[in-house]
């Protein structure tokens, strides 16, 4: 295996801290980690499945992502994964994200990000509550960029501005429904070096009647109505 050059998947992964013991690392971090992400983009919903998945590639694929022997059985990635914290792994996919978009936007050309939440499913009844994801989607590439729970006693757009944060939102033209009409996070937005292009409907009345009497045709104080005269 050559050396994966830096903002590659394998070397973001790699300089990841290692959560296991020394005694139980008989395979790389990154390998694990790069089939676990590999198996769950072809379809993989478990440690059972991600392991299958890897055992049917060539050896040659093995070598290419980092093992030395025969990657390890189900139970292996279900003890790394439950060590691992999952913001780590969030941060180093969303890093190397960001690489893969390419340079930096400019003023000629903008970047469209997406931000909405999804409460996932099946997440009721394991959990004892529904989990809610904010997430950050690049237009261009459909790629998340960032995401983050939602905490149950706070609202989206006080989370938006919170995973706005994690990202260098500069040349960057944020996009979101009405629930993201607020003015602190558009203000967040502007003061980061961004834009947005937020809907406005009637969760802000006010501002929903200001926008809409600006389409509206002028009116001059010397405009008069007059009936026909009669005849």
């Amino acid at each position: 295996m050559t050396n994966p050059a830096d903002g590659e998947l394998l070397a973001i992964l790699a300089a990841i801290p290692d959560p296991r013991g020394r005694k139980g690392r008989r395979h790389s971090l990154a390998a694990m980690l790069a089939a676990t992400i590999c198996g769950l983009l072809t379809g993989a919903t478990g440690c059972t499945a991600i392991a299958q998945w890897i055992r049917n590639q060539e050896p040659s694929f093995w070598h290419a992502i980092g093992f030395g022997r025969k990657p390890p059985t189900a139970n292996c990635y279900r003890s790394l994964l439950i060590d691992l914290p999952p913001e780590t792994l969030e941060n180093a996919i969303s890093q190397w994200a960001q690489h893969r978009l390419g340079e930096k936007p400019t003023a000629e050309k903008h970047r469209g990000v997406a931000i909405d939440g999804k409460t996932l499913c099946a997440t009721l009844q394991p959990h004892g509550q529904s989990i809610h994801l904010l997430s950050l989607l690049e237009h261009a590439s459909g790629g998340v960029l960032a995401q983050l729970k939602m905490n149950p006693k706070t609202n989206e757009h006080r989370t938006a501005m919170l995973l706005l944060k994690s990202l260098i939102v500069d040349g960057m033209v944020i996009t979101g429904d009405a629930m993201f009409c607020q003015r602190k996070l558009c203000q967040q937005i502007i003061d980061s070096g961004g834009d947005y292009l937020i809907t406005v409907k009637d969760n802000q009345p006010e501002l929903n009647k200001t926008v809409k009497s600006d389409f509206n045709p002028g009116l001059s104080p010397l405009q008069r109505t007059s009936s026909p005269s009669a005849a």
